[in-house]
This record gives C-alpha cells, sequence and structure tokens, in this order.
C-alpha cells in the first residue's frame, strides 16, 4: 500500500509543479488553487509512505515520478522541446526509478 500512496504522490507533484508554473507567480486564481491542494496531498501521500519505506527511497522514487511526469507533460503539451535524448534520459530516469523498486 505504501508504493501505490507513493507513486499517488509522486504523479500529485507533478501536478502542482505544473500548476505552480501556470499560476504566474500566484497571480492567476486556479492555478494557484490546484496548486496548493495538490501541494497538500502530495506532501501528506509521501509522509504516510515514509512511515513504512527507507526516506531515501522514498522521496528519490517521489521526486523522479514528479520530475519525469512533470517533463513528459511539458513536452506533449509543447511547453518543451522532445528529442531523441530528452525522451532516452526520460526513459533511463524511470528505469532507476523502478530498480529502486525492484532492489527494495
Amino acid at each position: 500500500m505504501a508504493w501505490f500512496i507513493l507513486v499517488l504522490s509522486g504523479v500529485l507533484e507533478a501536478v502542482w509543479a505544473t500548476a505552480l508554473g501556470r499560476s504566474e507567480g500566484f497571480s492567476r486564481l486556479w492555478p494557484s488553487v490546484v496548486f496548493g491542494v495538490a501541494v497538500v496531498l502530495s506532501m501528506i501521500g509521501l509522509a504516510m509512505a515514509m512511515r513504512t519505506l527507507p526516506t531515501g527511497t522514498a522521496y528519490a522514487v517521489w521526486v523522479g515520478i514528479g520530475a519525469s511526469l512533470t517533463v513528459a507533460y511539458a513536452m506533449v503539451t509543447g511547453d518543451e522541446p522532445a528529442d531523441l535524448a530528452r525522451v532516452a534520459l526520460l526513459v533511463g530516469l524511470v528505469g532507476c526509478i523502478v530498480g529502486l523498486k525492484l532492489v527494495g
């Protein structure tokens, strides 16, 4: 259950990171609201997962999921360029995240 909560929290990290960028310095209401809700839920989930998972592993997986989904979303929406090197690096990052789960 801790791994499920951790993955969900990582997804919420990508949500709050994207909303933060779209809030334009908290000058836009709805992206700012989405940021606030998502960051609180993401942190609660991370804290819950850390009850049973090692802190270093949980944090690395949480950040990795959030970062990779944030970049992937930005590529899909055209906010960032998508080229072979970036995609390969994201695949490598996801592979490392899966590796942390497998060796844990």
